[in-house]
């Protein structure tokens, strides 16, 4: 994958650094999907090893079963739905360069009763509070970190909390309560919290905005690409204008359609007589004769959206939880 359909930050190999991704067994279907879409890692130039969370015990207990994997390295933990466009590797440079114990990633935030917050004076930590009525400051810790092997201490001299997990909060805060050196850094560039269909929107957008224009696939002469666009290999654009930012991904066939900007379509895609722009269009997904233009959407694996013949006309929806749709 490439472009707007990576959600990982890919490390240089001078990073050396692994991904372990936490995969809890009541979220079978996301368990699998996302092993689908990962693999073993190396469509992404890195090795992939999975760690299944049997329970929902906190994240701090994810980075404890992973003790074995780890085996005394240094390591980053990265929550899946951060999303930062200039990667990491400066900071992963700086947590190996200053020596540190734990290096945390800190946000200036709107709503910072929503998030942890740390309390610092000046540059140094001095605590942590998970979602505060109060803040004291507006620093969100957002969910990246670094952590040498002391972290496993910390992990089991800790207590789990209300809810029942061991928190990642409170594993930091031991540290800097035992006098382990944390570091923080305050992020200048682009951060979202993917949480929302509007924040992957938004990171789609950003993302988009980097590519540099590439055709590995075909486009016929009644064919227009407009602005920065990619066609991914095997990909086929017949009698269809294309303006970019945009991406097509493999085997993708856009016919007498009209794809507009900060679109991404994944691979194994058909798109007929249709119009759609500002949009994330995931894999084997066929949207066929729709007269209206669809925008601002995520439309999700395997979906098919098509004028229907039958009569009565009627929308006829399947929907998943927690979908939104608007119809005119």
């Amino acid at each position: 994958m490439s472009g707007a359909f990576s959600h990982t930050h890919v490390m240089p190999a001078e990073a050396v650094i692994h991904d372990t991704l936490q995969l809890g067994s009541h979220h079978a279907k996301t368990k699998e999907s996302s092993k689908a879409s990962v693999g073993d890692g190396s469509k992404f130039g890195c090795r992939v090893t999975y760690i299944p969370q049997e329970s929902p015990l906190g994240i701090a207990h994810a980075v404890k079963i992973a003790k074995p994997f780890v085996d005394g390295e240094r390591f980053v933990l990265f929550l899946g739905d951060n999303f930062i466009r200039d990667g990491i590797v400066p900071l992963v440079r700086r947590f190996q360069e200053d020596d540190l114990n734990s290096l945390i990633i800190l946000n200036k935030v709107k709503n910072p009763q929503d998030f942890g917050v740390a309390e610092m004076d000046g540059d140094k930590v001095i605590r942590l509070v998970e979602k505060p009525q109060e803040p004291k400051s507006d620093l969100a810790v957002i969910g990246i970190y670094m952590f040498d092997h002391h972290v496993f201490e910390a992990v089991d001299n800790i207590k789990p909390s209300a809810r029942g997990e061991l928190e990642i909060t409170e594993t930091i805060q031991y540290l800097i309560d035992t006098g382990y050196r944390v570091g923080a850094h305050r992020l200048t560039g682009w951060w979202i919290d993917t949480g929302k269909m509007e924040d992957i929107l938004e990171a789609n957008r950003l993302i988009l905005e980097t590519l540099d224009q590439r055709v590995d696939g075909r486009v016929d002469a009644d064919s227009h690409l407009i602005g920065k666009v990619v066609i991914e290999r095997d990909a086929e654009i017949v009698n269809s204008v294309i303006r970019g930012p945009a991406i097509i991904g493999e085997r993708t066939r856009i016919v007498n359609s009209y794809v507009g900007p900060f679109s991404s379509i994944y691979q194994d895609c058909l798109v007929t007589d249709s119009e759609i722009e500002h949009s994330i269009v995931l894999e084997n997904c066929r949207i066929l004769d729709i007269h209206g233009r669809i925008e601002d959407s995520l439309i999700g694996r395997n979906v098919q959206i098509n004028r229907s013949p039958i009569k009565p006309k009627a929308y006829k929806l399947m929907l998943g939880d927690h979908s939104r749709i608007g119809i005119p």
